[in-house]
């Protein structure tokens, strides 16, 4: 959780799939953006990304990833970033659990210096 200076009509309009390509490190290309579906290319190679506008900021997901991964960037009330990243697995090898930190890390150091320029 990480406080920034942001409301969530703001978080939501910065978390397109076009502009996660400025936000995650872990995502090297967009190939395609229809706003709630699109193709990115990532640390894991080239996936489907689905974009779902939440209350208080967005849903992403990957449904033909064969781990069905999902991450969540919300803010609260007080400003606080939270970002929330889910597999459909217990269990998973140490690697690739250091790749979903390395994610989710990268998202949030990408939200925090796009919103401090």
């Amino acid at each position: 959780m990480t406080p920034v200076d942001i409301d969530a009509s703001g978080l939501r309009k910065i978390l397109t799939i076009e502009n996660s390509i400025n936000l995650c490190a872990s995502i090297t290309q967009v190939i395609e953006d229809k706003q709630t579906t699109g193709t990115i290319y990532c640390i894991w190679g080239e996936f489907r990304v689905n974009r779902e506008v939440l209350d208080q900021g967005v849903r992403f997901s990957m449904p033909s990833c064969p781990n069905a991964i999902a991450w969540t960037l919300t803010i609260n009330h007080n400003k606080i970033l939270t970002i929330h990243c889910t597999i459909n697995q217990q269990d998973h090898d140490q690697d690739f659990i250091e790749s979903i930190e390395g994610f989710v890390s990268d998202w949030k150091a990408g939200l925090v210096r796009f919103l401090a320029t």
